[in-house]
């Protein structure tokens, strides 16, 4: 797996969905690829795996919400087709961090920065991002690393 690139890896998924006929898997993934490739397009520059995951993350946290969403409305299938696009979507992610691989970068994070307290927030989450896309869910970053910086 991790001698391909994630859009090489993406195409070889979409193959082998067409292949088995497996058509809720082949939608998920060609929205993926679609996703990767507007990104290209509008950039007008070949995407890398790191970009890759921020699309796939955000396709992820979009996901996420829609299920929530669809939860609290009382639409439980819909809110499965969110779940089931996602868990398709988690195959192509990185492995995601433990709480303690998490708290170790936060605080290595923090004395890279040189973070004395809430105003340095912003150089923390910088220092972090590169290194945890695509592995934790940011919202559950930024309130670690707030509690951090505030105890």
């Amino acid at each position: 797996m991790a001698d391909s690139s994630l859009k090489e890896q993406l195409g070889n998924a979409v193959k082998t969905a067409m292949r088995e006929k497996n058509k809720d898997r082949l939608v998920t993934l060609r929205m993926a690829q679609a996703a990767v490739k507007q990104i290209e397009i509008d950039e007008r520059r070949e995407l890398g795996d790191e970009d890759v995951l921020k699309v796939l993350d955000k396709m992820l946290k979009q996901r996420r919400d829609a299920a929530s969403q669809y939860d609290e409305a009382g639409r439980g299938e819909l809110a499965d087709k969110e779940r089931a696009e996602m868990a398709i979507i988690e195959e192509f992610m990185p492995v995601a961090l433990t709480e303690d691989e998490l708290d170790t970068m936060i605080s290595a994070a923090i004395s890279a920065a040189g973070a004395q307290g809430m105003q340095d927030m912003g150089k923390v989450m910088n220092e972090l991002r590169p290194q945890v896309v695509g592995r934790v869910d940011m919202g559950l970053l930024s309130k670690k690393v707030r509690a951090a910086l505030a105890g």
